[in-house]
């Protein structure tokens, strides 16, 4: 015959595990992937959505070229012209690495939308899904 163990003791037991196991979870809260391409993959979906499709005066004549799928090992986004997208770019940002070192120019950034720019690229890269 087993004994029985009473309320306290089961309760007793119970908050004794639960705080082992809260000691031992020293594991760092998971933030985004940091690779190259999870990193534009971002990067890409916040300017789609704020840049373009939110009719962004700024970007009305520019469309958004991603060439996310690099062999070299920077994806990147471009902004180009809307009536020539083969044209130059004025716009890439690119990443490269784990963790990502992104990096974005062209005449875009020398213009008076390259601080936004930067900020909002930053804001994305790091998880971040605001509109700025």
């Amino acid at each position: 015959m087993r004994p029985r163990l009473s309320t306290t003791r089961v309760l007793a037991i119970a908050a004794t595990a639960a705080l082992v196991a809260s000691c031992q979870s020293n594991t760092p809260a998971k933030g985004p992937d940091r690779s190259a391409l999870s990193t534009m993959e971002r990067v890409a979906l916040g300017a789609n959505a704020c840049w373009f499709k939110s009719g962004d005066a700024a970007f009305a004549a520019y469309r958004l070229a991603p060439e996310l799928n690099s062999f070299s090992g920077r994806p990147r986004i471009l902004v180009v012209h809307k009536g020539s997208p083969e044209s130059r770019p004025l716009l890439v940002v690119q990443a490269e690495g784990n963790p990502s070192k992104l990096d974005a120019f062209g005449p875009m950034m020398q213009g008076a939308t390259g601080p936004r720019i930067a900020k909002d690229v930053t804001r994305w890269a790091s998880g971040g899904k605001a509109c700025g």
